[in-house]
Order: C-alpha cells, then structure tokens, then sequence
C-alpha cells in the first residue's frame, strides 16, 4: 500500500493507488477459493460425491462397465464428474447468489476489473481442480487404477472442459435468477452424471440417444479421457471438437448475456 511521498521537511503527500493488477487477481483468487471450498454444499459437490462414486462402483458389480476392472472404467468418468461439478454446478450457484446480493455489483465498482474478476474465479475453479483430481486419483490408484496414455492429452481436456463448463456456469448464472440457478444447475448434474457417460456406458442407451448424449459437453470430456486413459489413445479429436465448440459458445454467450445486478 503506498504512504506517499516526501515533499521534504518530513511532510508526505497522500499517494493513493489501487495495487497492482496481478497481486489483486491472485488475492482474489484466494478469496475465491476459500469460499468455495467453506461452502458444504460446495464441497458435497465438489469432492464428496466423485469420491463416493468412485469407490462404491469401484468395489460393488452393479453396473457392467465391460471388460477390465471397473475403476479403468469409472475413473476417467469421475475425473470429468468433477471437473462438470466445479466449474459448472458450483460456479454458477456461487456466482448466482452473489449477483443477487449485489456483491458483484460491488466488486464491478472496484478497483479491480471485471475481466480480472472473471479471471479469478476461473483460477479458483483450476485450483479446486487440481485438488480433487489428486484426490480422486490417490483413490483410484488405491483400488487398482491402471492409467495409459498421454498426460498432455489429457490435460488438455481437463483444460477445454473447464473452459466449456464454466461458461455454460456463467451463462446461467449471469441470466436466471439465484433460486432458477440453484434449481436448474442441481437437476443438469444429476441428469448429465446419469446420461453423461460417467458411469454408465453410452452403448447401454439406445442408438439415438447415443449419438446425442455424445454431442453432450460431459459425454465428450468423459468419453475423451476414457480413449486415453484406459485404451491408450493418442488425442481424441472427436471428442475435443464436441469440447471446443461448447467452450466456445458458452463463453461467447456468457460474455454478451452476463448481467451483473
């Protein structure tokens, strides 16, 4: 924080002055992510349930997910699982409550930008990310996950399905209001963990539904990590055109819609 400067004779004159713009957006990062993951609603989203998938479908035959051990199958699926339910489900309740109540009005006002702002809350979704696929991963490794394929690949995925994610987060939260969004963003989670190829094979679905549900955001990022992961694919172009287009649109959209009061 600047005190001012001497003008001699030990007088200071004031020098006000915002900080500078990286040191903001990283503090607001870290205020970003405290919240979010204070947040027990959050958190259940976040953490708990991928975690409690993961494990209970891992260990307990209930769904025939082919040939191989089920957590080959599961573990790409619960990886895309989080990454929907944080930078879509999470993101668009937070944001939602707080468009409400004024609070990103205020912080519009602020010294800090609103781009910036919007960037921080993306960079507090990769933290919270980073968080859960290392947890995520240390069970799966702990029931027998046998990962193939290429990590660039892979991240890159995880990079564009956030991207897509928490535009379509942002879309809805800049447009509905806070009680829609809570509402609408818990009823795309669980129809998308129940047709999203998480858990459940596409193949199990009937050959329409199939080739829509692939078309779905969580089907491509589900279905991409799974060619890498568990068959040892190169890039799953396919499924990373499906991504970008809705990373694309989302952001595009919640760019031009985002209403901030």
């Amino acid at each position: 924080m600047s005190t001012g400067t001497d003008t001699g004779a030990g007088r200071y004159s004031p020098a006000p002055g915002a900080a500078p713009l990286p040191r903001m957006i990283a503090a607001q990062t870290v205020f970003e992510t405290r919240m979010l993951l204070r947040n027990g609603e959050q958190l259940l989203l976040t953490v708990i349930i991928p975690s409690l998938l993961l494990v209970l479908f891992s260990a307990v035959d209930i769904i025939d997910t082919g040939s191989g051990a089920s957590v080959d199958f599961l573990a790409p699926g619960v990886l895309a699982l989080a990454v929907m339910s944080t930078a879509f489900t999470g993101q668009a309740i937070a944001t939602g409550f707080e468009r409400r109540y004024g609070v990103l009005k205020r912080l519009g006002a602020s010294p800090l930008p609103r781009w910036a702002l919007m960037t921080a809350k993306t960079l507090s979704v990769l933290v919270t990310e980073v968080l859960q696929i290392v947890l995520l991963t240390v069970i799966a490794f702990a029931l027998g996950w046998s990962p193939e394929g290429s990590p660039l690949a892979v991240l890159l995925l995880l990079v564009l399905g956030t991207a897509a994610f928490s535009g379509l987060g942002l879309l809805m939260a800049g447009t509905l209001k806070a009680e829609a969004t809570l509402a609408a963003a818990n009823l795309v989670f669980v129809l998308l963990l129940v047709g999203g190829g998480v858990i459940v094979p596409l193949e199990k679905f009937p050959d329409v539904a199939q080739t829509l549900l692939g078309l779905l955001p969580i089907s491509a990022l589900s279905e991409g990590l799974r060619d890498v992961l568990q068959h040892g694919a190169g890039m799953p172009w396919d499924d990373f055109g499906v991504l970008a287009v809705w990373a694309v649109l989302g952001l595009g959209a919640a760019a031009r819609l985002f209403r901030w009061e």
